[in-house]
């Protein structure tokens, strides 16, 4: 028991502390600079939507209005959307507006693949239709592909927090944070494993097609960059803004999604797992072993409560699990006095923990589509109403 608990640390304290260390490290003492400098090369702007009425008109022209000069055109799909949202694509009449208007939803991964065969420029730039680009930020992103070996290139998303419940606010607070700072020290010894979906860039001659289904298209697509003999880096000075679910509710099932998207990535892209994907061994620190870190959780609780029957040491470090655990659960529920804050971060390591436990669930058991089991928008949408002649339809 022993040695099991001192396993369960070890793999436990390497995963949150002793990979992020080492990147830290190796972005200090083995940087791989990369050249920036001006790079004006037309964009496209793809994004895909589902059932997004409320905020639809508003991004078109948000995207419209990111620094014209550069971008070429804004394709939007409308994947399957019956909220009305294609009805109002199809009255949107602008220059430099492309809209696909599918008929049936297929996931995110399958639309822009749709917009992938019609787009033109040569960079494509991901969006999503809730992140707002700060003035000048697609002009920082482009700079970074003034070198050659750059084929994708992330921005730095900054969240808002804004009424959101503690365990929501530390997960789009403390540990997004964390997330970004060991992302950035990727990108400088090589390239992150995955980035902000909502917001990167990447060139048109090296992006592929998205697999049937996908979920985690911003770990695929990036990956496949890198295979191809590119890197992906992160530009800071590029910053988007976004807010992600305010409840702990709906944060859970926004990550249970991208969790068992992992498992689906690697099912999905398996040589992910081979020599030929050059980050592997961050590939596996950085996202595998929050995997399993969940069950040597359970294992380091159990064998410290085993070994505590008999020593009044192992005891106070069992107790000091039970009480770390209970006081995050209860803080889901109820704000605590004085540790209301600390409380708070360790009520969304509870959360995230789980939440890899029911993606595993999820990835194994769900019947049909994977990337069916979140949907952002929360809400059933009205019938559909048939759409107006005049735009591309699938």
């Amino acid at each position: 028991m022993t040695t099991l608990f001192w396993l369960s640390f070890a793999v436990i304290a390497y995963t949150y502390v002793g990979y992020p260390a080492i990147m830290a490290v190796l972005a200090r003492i083995a940087p791989h600079a990369w050249k920036k400098a001006e790079f004006a090369a037309p964009v496209s702007i793809v994004m895909a939507v589902h059932n997004g009425a409320q905020k639809i008109h508003e991004q078109v022209e948000h995207m419209l209005s990111i620094e014209p000069e550069l971008v070429r055109e804004v394709i939007v799909v409308s994947d399957g959307s019956n909220d009305g949202t294609a009805e109002i694509l199809n009255e949107l009449q602008q220059p430099r507006l492309k809209t696909i208007l599918l008929s049936e939803q297929g996931g995110k991964a399958a639309a822009l693949n749709h917009a992938f065969a019609v787009a033109t420029g040569e960079i494509l730039l991901f969006l999503d239709i809730r992140p707002k680009v700060a003035p000048g930020a697609l002009r920082k992103l482009l700079s970074n592909f003034a070198d050659p070996s750059v084929g994708c290139v992330a921005g730095e998303l900054v969240l808002k927090t804004e009424g959101h419940d503690a365990a929501a606010s530390a997960v789009s607070g403390v540990y997004w944070r964390y997330e970004q700072w060991i992302r950035n020290c990727e990108a400088a010894w090589d390239s992150p494993v995955g980035v902000y979906g909502g917001f990167y860039a990447a060139r048109r001659s090296l992006v592929q097609p998205y697999p049937a289904g996908i979920i985690l298209d911003d770990m695929f697509q990036p990956l496949s960059i890198l295979r191809q003999g590119y890197r992906s880096v992160l530009e800071r000075e590029a910053v988007v803004v976004d807010t992600w679910p305010g409840k702990v509710s709906g944060e859970f099932q926004r990550k249970v999604r991208t969790l068992a998207g992992n498992y689906q990535l690697v099912s999905m892209a398996p040589w992910i797992l081979s020599p030929r994907n050059r980050v592997l061994f961050q590939l596996v620190s950085h996202k595998l072993m929050r995997l399993v870190v969940p069950y040597f959780f359970v294992l380091l609780l159990l064998s410290a409560t085993w070994l505590g029957v008999s020593s009044p040491v192992w005891a106070v470090v069992a107790a000091a699990q039970w009480g770390f655990w209970l006081a995050s659960a209860l803080a889901l529920k109820v704000t605590l006095p004085v540790i209301h804050r600390l409380a708070s971060a360790a009520s969304a390591l509870l959360v995230l923990n789980i939440a890899a436990v029911i993606g595993l669930y999820k990835f194994l058991f769900t019947p049909g589509p994977l990337w069916k089991i979140w949907s952002p928008a929360g809400r059933t949408a009205p019938p559909s109403i048939p759409l107006k002649a005049g735009r591309e339809s699938a």
